[in-house]
C-alpha cells in the first residue's frame, strides 16, 4: 500500500478471537457468532464465508467506506472471492501461493497461535483452498515478499491501464476535441 498511493485495506469481520498482538477494527473487526449471524440477516455482507470453524465477511459499510479509494485490498479465501467477482465483476482477484507444503507448514507453525489439531486443519484447508487458484485472475508465489511485492505492484498498474477502465476518461477527450479545426474525431476502433 505504500507503493501505490490511494489504496485502502478492507477490514473484515470475524467471529475467532484476536491473536495476539492484532487490534479490533485494524485486522479484523472482532464480533461474537451472535451478532455476525444478525448482519447476515441484515444483508449487511457483499460477502460472507465459514473458515477453519469461524465467520469472516466483507461489510457493505467497509465497501461504502473506501468508495473513494484508488482500489480496494481484501484478504480473502476463494469462497469471498467468487462472492466478490460475481457483485463486481471486473474486481481483479490474485492468489498467493506458498513456495511449497513445507514452508506454509512452517509459516503455520511460526505464528505460534494454533494448538496442534487447529494446526493440522488449517494445513489440511490450505490444499482444499488451492484448489481453487482457477477461478483467480493472476496466480503469484510468495517465495520472496519483496519479488511478491513488486509483481503484486505490477498486477494493480497494469490493470489501471486496462481499456475498460480508461474508457470513460477517451470518450471525454473525444467530445473535448469535436469542433476543433473543422474535422471530426478519428473513428472509434
Amino acid at each position: 500500500m505504500e507503493l501505490v498511493p490511494g489504496l485502502t485495506f478492507s477490514v473484515s469481520h470475524t467471529t475467532r478471537s484476536p491473536r495476539p498482538g492484532e487490534q479490533d477494527g485494524r485486522e479484523y473487526h472482532f464480533v461474537s457468532r451472535s451478532e455476525f449471524e444478525r448482519l447476515i440477516r441484515a444483508d449487511a455482507f457483499l460477502e460472507w464465508a465459514e473458515v477453519h470453524g469461524n465467520l469472516y465477511g466483507t461489510s457493505r459499510a467497509e465497501i461504502e467506506r473506501a468508495r473513494d479509494a484508488r482500489g480496494i485490498i481484501f484478504d480473502i479465501d476463494h469462497q469471498g472471492a467468487r462472492q466478490i467477482k460475481s457483485a463486481q465483476p471486473d474486481a481483479v482477484a490474485v492468489f498467493i501461493l506458498p513456495p511449497s507444503m513445507e514452508k506454509l507448514l512452517q509459516r503455520l507453525r511460526g505464528r505460534r497461535s494454533e494448538d496442534e489439531e487447529s494446526l493440522k486443519r488449517r494445513f489440511l484447508a490450505a490444499r482444499e483452498e488451492i484448489a481453487h487458484y482457477g477461478l483467480f485472475d493472476y496466480v503469484l508465489v510468495n517465495d520472496d515478499l519483496e519479488e511478491a511485492t513488486t509483481q503484486l505492484v505490477s498486477i494493480f498498474r497494469a490493470e489501471e491501464c486496462r481499456r475498460r477502465r480508461a474508457a470513460r476518461l477517451a470518450e471525454r477527450l473525444l467530445a473535448e476535441g469535436r469542433g476543433f479545426g473543422g474535422t471530426e474525431p478519428p473513428p472509434r476502433c
